[in-house]
C-alpha cells in the first residue's frame, strides 16, 4: 500500500508508510531543534540524541550540512521539508 495520511473527521489518525512515518520524524526533528535551541542548548529530546545527531539527521532531510550555531536554520529547513511531505501525501478517510 502507498503511504498515505489516514483522516478521521477533521483529524489525522494514522500515518502509514514510509513517507508518512519520515514526515513525522521530521516534524519531531524540527520541534527538538527548536526545543533546543530556545532553552539554550540545554534541552536535548533523549539521552544519545545531542546537537550533533539531531543535525546530521537534519542533513539528511535537506542535503545540507549544519554547524552547531545554525540549529536554527536547520530547525526551519525540515520543518519547511515537512510541510512540503505533509502536502503531497495523500489524505484518505477512515
Amino acid at each position: 500500500m502507498d503511504s498515505h495520511i489516514g483522516v478521521t473527521g477533521d483529524k489525522c489518525t494514522s500515518f502509514v508508510g514510509s513517507d508518512a512515518v519520515n514526515y513525522v520524524r521530521a516534524e519531531l526533528l524540527a520541534s527538538s531543534l527548536k526545543m533546543y535551541v530556545s532553552s539554550g542548548g540545554r534541552i536535548i529530546p533523549t539521552r544519545g540524541v545531542g546537537i550533533t545527531k539531531m543535525l546530521q539527521m537534519a542533513t539528511g532531510y535537506t542535503g545540507k550540512k549544519y554547524k552547531r550555531t545554525e540549529a536554527s536554520k536547520a530547525a526551519n529547513d525540515v520543518k519547511k521539508w515537512a510541510d512540503e511531505m505533509k502536502a503531497a501525501l495523500p489524505k484518505i478517510k477512515n
